[in-house]
């Protein structure tokens, strides 16, 4: 039986996300954190939504980071375009999310605040989402 000729290259695939966060898993910078549960690719657009609507709740009070950066392209070809002729084009950026990584982190307003503007941030999120509080933290 003739076995099937093996190729040198290789069809470059979107990949799968396996496994759980072991970097970027602990909060680095503020008191309060939003923590992802699910794998996901979360786009740019998602992010600066997060980001919009959190900003906006604290009424630019406090300080922000997001921990997560889009750094992987993903490309897709036109509808109603035939099977072949190479990779399509970029599309859009992502970045790769795995359960247990930190994506925001705030500090300098009131728990209160903090929970219900992560909350927000969350329900642009394409993921379940917990919020957390640094060990640490007092609550002056």
């Amino acid at each position: 039986m003739l076995q099937p000729k093996r190729t040198k290259y290789r069809k470059q695939q979107k990949g799968r996300i396996k496994g759980i966060a072991h970097r970027g898993s602990t909060i680095s910078f503020g008191s309060f954190a939003l923590k992802s549960l699910d794998a996901a690719f979360i786009t740019n657009r998602q992010i600066e939504a997060a980001r919009i609507a959190m900003t906006r709740y604290m009424k630019r009070e406090g300080k922000v980071w997001i921990r997560i950066f889009p750094d992987k392209p993903i490309t897709s070809k036109p509808a109603e375009v035939r099977m072949g002729k190479g990779k399509g084009a970029l599309d859009h950026w992502v970045a790769v999310v795995k359960p247990g990584t930190i994506m925001f982190e705030m500090d300098g307003v009131p728990q209160d605040v903090a929970y219900e503007g992560l909350r927000l941030a969350a329900q642009k999120l394409p993921v379940l989402t917990k919020t957390i509080t640094r060990r640490d933290y007092d609550g002056q």
